[in-house]
């Protein structure tokens, strides 16, 4: 057959495949989400999330070191304190216990790069995301709330933070307030593009922030929506955010895309509790093979776009990097 053109020509060994690879992946990508909690000597497995745990800060040390053997220089932290209160006021509490975790993390793991959840969900009694005047959230009381809780992780040890609160004009208040107090050099990473999603379930167990009334959907945003995903992400870049995210990530790759293609900082995507949950449950079930599916999930989060993927399998794909069944 007279065929000047064939794909396959580039398909036929895994040398060729790898040189002619559209999107690489590297290991200074990933980021571990991590969850510390109070108490002492515990390390608890997450019913919901088989293989993640909870941390109280004397053990965290051994995960963070495996984590940067297997290559992964960046954890995110998120707190779970032992008491709440309407204010959230263990968010920015100087012996918070993220605060605590933060300073142990950098004597233990030093080389380590630390990134701060900032939100009040974890904390408040309620559950919401910010200070309630009757039963909605208080959008600009809250901002000040925040800008205290990046503050005072940035103080505590944290080289970055991510508010992923979802508050109007939280990027610019965090700004302010670490400029104001000499860190002009830490960069926000904000969840700029954050889905009221039905993926996040298990993480609510994780971190015990289930709101108590309502729903998250007057401040996070509806999945219908395509245009409001980027006109977001822009409003953050023009307050001030270093790097913005799209989450979740498995079923959003069409706005990592459209992020991709309007801002002018790098772009993260977080695989969420959610996506793990799916994936160990059909791998345990003998449905699907854990590996190859978290792989793929990986690049196609990388192939829409995303710069940084936040997932908890992170560890187990840095070691897939080094056997180079993804690269």
């Amino acid at each position: 057959m007279d065929l000047i053109y064939r794909p396959r020509r580039l398909r036929g060994n895994d040398v060729l495949r790898k040189m002619v690879r559209e999107v690489r992946v590297d290991k200074s990508s990933l980021i571990y989400p991590m969850f510390v909690r109070e108490g002492d000597n515990i390390k608890e497995e997450i019913p919901s999330m088989p293989g993640q745990y909870r941390y109280s800060v004397d053990c965290m040390e051994e995960k963070l070191a495996e984590l940067y053997g297997a290559g992964v220089r960046a954890v995110m932290l998120f707190g779970i304190p032992e008491d709440k209160d309407e204010m959230g006021s263990g968010a920015y509490a100087e012996d918070g216990i993220v605060q605590k975790a933060f300073e142990k993390a950098r004597q233990v793991c030093p080389d380590l790069y630390l990134i701060g959840d900032v939100c009040m969900c974890e904390y408040t009694s309620h559950g919401h995301c910010g200070v309630l005047c009757g039963q909605e959230v208080d959008n600009d009381r809250t901002l000040e709330l925040l800008a205290k809780t990046a503050l005072s992780q940035v103080q505590a040890g944290a080289d970055m933070v991510a508010p992923s609160d979802m508050m109007d004009g939280r990027v610019a208040a965090i700004r302010r307030a670490l400029d104001g107090n000499g860190y002009v050099n830490v960069p926000i990473m904000s969840y700029a593009v954050k889905f009221a999603s039905s993926f996040y379930g298990p993480f609510r167990e994780a971190a015990g922030s289930a709101p108590a009334f309502g729903s998250r959907k007057s401040y996070q945003m509806d999945y219908h929506n395509r245009r409001e995903a980027w006109r977001e992400a822009l409003l953050d870049v023009e307050e001030g955010a270093d790097i913005v995210m799209v989450k979740p990530a498995m079923a959003y790759g069409d706005l990592i895309r459209e992020v991709k293609e309007r801002v002018n900082v790098p772009v993260a995507a977080y695989s969420v509790s959610g996506e793990y949950a799916m994936v160990k449950a059909a791998a345990q079930a003998g449905f699907v093979n854990e590996e190859q599916i978290m792989c793929e999930m990986a690049v196609s989060a990388y192939r829409a776009g995303a710069d940084i993927y936040i997932s908890y399998f992170a560890q187990e794909l840095a070691k897939c990097m080094d056997a180079g069944l993804i690269g």
